[in-house]
C-alpha cells in the first residue's frame, strides 16, 4: 500500500557529519515493551518493539505472537506514513526512543540508511528467506550490496478502467502508450471525459512511468564513498514527460491532485475513464467510497500500456518493509520479527482478502487461490492472474537514494510547471537534472 506523499523537510545527510547516528545496542528507555497496542500473551518471552500501520496490524502481531515460543512483539501505532517517520527521525535524531523493527516504505530507507540507523540483514537471516522474494523484491529494500528492510507488500501497476465509458466510445484497452493517445483523443472528440491523471502531486507514480521507458534516474552505492549518479534529463525521461505535456495541452488528461476528495468525486462521477495506478488501488478505492452506487460493477484493469509491446517493462508504485534499527537491543532476535510478521499464511490470507495489501510472499504469487481469485470490485474479474501477478514477477526493482525526498519535492514543482503550460517535458526535465545536482552537491555528494 502507498501511503499519502509526505515530503519531509530536507536533512542534511550524514556525509555533512550534522545528523547524530543512532547507536548500536544499549538501552535508553524508548524501545522498551511499555504502551503497547497489543496485549502480549506470553509476557516472560523476550520482547521485541514494533512500529506499523498497516489496519491489519494487531491482527498481524496476534497471530505472530500466539504462534512464537521464542519471542513476543510490542506493536505501537506510531501514525501512518510521514507522521511515523517525523517520530523515528526525532529518535534517530536525538539517539534514543527508537523501535526494535520499524515500519518504512522502501523509498525511506535509504534516508535512514545513511544515519545508521537501520542494520544490515545480510547476515541475520536474509539467507534463509532469500528464496521467499523475487529479486525486484529485495533490489527495492536494498542499499548497496546491503539489505535493509523485509519485503512486505508491493504496487505492480496496472490501468484501471470504466466499462461503461470504454463500451460508450468503443474502446478496447490500449497496449502501448501511442493507443492509450489514439483513444482518449476517440473520446475527446466524441464529447466524453477526460481519459486520464496527469497528478503533480505523486511523483513517485511518474517516477515509475520514467522506469518504464528505461530511465535510470539514480546509481547509488554507499561503497563507494557519497558518488551518485544522477539522470532526470536523459532522452527516456524526456520522451515520457513531453508525451504526458502533450497529453495535458491536448486536454486529454486532467491536471487534478489524486488522493483528495476532489479527484474521488471525479473517479466516482465518471470524469476520467482510467486510473493509472497499483495492486491496492481497489482497496483505496472503495475506502473511499468508490464502486458503492452509480459507478458499482463498471470498473476492470489491464497491463499498463507499453513503449515497445514486444519488450514489456513492468513497474511498481508503493510497498513497505520491516527494518531493523541500530538501536535493536537484540539485532538477531529483531531481525526473526522483521522477516516473520507478516509472513505466516494467516496474515498474508488475511491482507489479500481483505484487499488492504498486495503481498509480496512468492508462497502467495504462487497460490492458485491467490492468482485465481475473482475480485469484487472488479466484478470478478481474475485481476491478479491478469494483471497484477504477472507485473509483481516481471518487475526488477528500483534504485532509491538518501536524497530521493528531495527529489519528489523537486519533482512535483515540475510536474506543475508542465501541467500549467509554463515548460515542456524536455524543459521540466533539465530544470529538475539542475536542481537535484546542485541538492546532492550541497548535501556533500560526488555526482558522477
Amino acid at each position: 500500500m502507498k501511503t499519502k506523499q509526505v515530503l519531509a523537510a530536507s536533512l542534511p545527510l550524514l556525509l555533512m557529519g550534522a545528523l547524530a547516528a543512532c547507536s548500536s545496542g544499549g538501552d535508553d528507555g524508548g524501545n522498551q515493551a511499555t504502551n503497547c497496542t497489543n496485549t502480549i500473551p506470553k509476557p516472560n518471552l523476550p520482547v521485541v518493539t514494533l512500529w506499523a500501520w498497516y489496519p491489519n496490524t494487531q491482527k498481524v502481531v496476534d497471530n505472530f505472537n500466539n504462534g512464537h515460543d521464542d519471542v513476543q512483539v510490542c506493536w505501537t501505532n506510531a501514525g501512518a506514513g510521514g507522521d511515523e517517520y517525523d517520530k523515528f527521525q526525532t529518535a534517530v535524531t536525538a539517539g534514543k526512543g527508537a523501535p526494535d523493527v520499524v515500519m518504512l516504505e522502501a523509498d525511506r530507507i535509504p534516508t535512514f540508511q545513511v544515519q545508521k540507523a537501520l542494520v544490515d540483514l545480510k547476515d541475520l537471516g536474509y539467507k534463509d528467506v532469500k528464496a521467499n522474494y523475487s529479486d525486484g523484491a529485495w533490489k527495492d529494500v536494498s542499499v548497496g550490496d546491503g539489505v535493509y528492510g523485509a519485503p512486505i507488500d508491493g504496487g505492480p501497476m496496472g490501468m484501471i478502467y470504466r466499462k461503461d465509458i470504454f463500451g460508450k466510445y468503443g474502446i478496447t484497452p490500449p497496449t502501448t502508450w501511442a493507443e492509450y493517445e489514439a483513444a482518449a483523443q476517440k473520446v475527446k472528440d466524441a464529447g466524453g471525459p477526460l481519459f486520464g491523471d496527469f497528478p503533480a502531486n505523486q511523483p513517485a507514480y511518474v517516477t515509475a512511468l520514467l522506469y518504464q521507458n528505461g530511465a535510470k534516474p539514480f546509481t547509488y552505492d554507499p561503497a563507494n564513498k557519497g558518488e551518485i549518479s544522477i539522470k532526470l534529463n536523459d532522452d527516456a525521461t524526456k520522451k515520457v514527460l513531453d508525451y504526458w505535456a502533450g497529453l495535458v495541452k491536448k486536454g486529454l488528461v486532467s491536471t487534478q491532485d489524486q488522493f483528495t476528495p476532489e479527484y474521488i468525486s471525479g473517479v466516482i462521477g465518471g470524469k476520467y475513464a482510467t486510473y493509472l495506478s497499483a495492486a491496492w488501488a481497489p482497496g483505496y478505492l472503495q475506502g473511499a467510497g468508490v464502486g458503492k452506487g452509480a459507478d458499482a460493477d463498471v470498473w476492470a484493469t489491464a497491463p499498463l500500456p507499453q513503449w515497445d509491446p514486444a519488450n514489456p517493462v513492468a513497474v511498481n508504485w508503493g510497498g513497505s518493509a520491516f527494518s531493523v534499527t541500530s538501536k535493536a537491543k537484540d539485532p538477531a532476535l529483531a531481525a526473526k520479527v522483521a522477516f516473520g510478521v507478516y509472513a505466516d499464511d494467516a496474515s498474508l490470507k488475511d491482507g489479500w482478502q481483505n484487499q488492504i495489501i498486495f503481498p509480496l510472499n512468492l508462497k502467495v504469487l504462487h497460490d492458485p487461490t491467490f492468482v485465481d481469485a475473482k475480485v469484487a470490485f472488479f466484478s470478478g474479474q481474475q485481476a491478479n492472474k491478469e494483471v497484477y501477478v504477472p507485473a509483481a514477477n516481471a518487475y526488477q526493482g528500483m534504485t532509491y537514494t538518501p536524497i530521493g525526498q528531495y527529489f519528489y519535492s523537486a519533482f512535483t514543482k515540475q510536474i506543475a510547471a508542465i501541467n500549467s503550460g509554463s515548460k515542456t517535458g524536455s524543459a521540466a526535465a533539465d530544470a529538475l537534472q539542475a536542481d537535484v545536482v546542485a541538492y546532492a552537491k550541497q548535501q556533500g555528494f560526488t555526482v558522477k
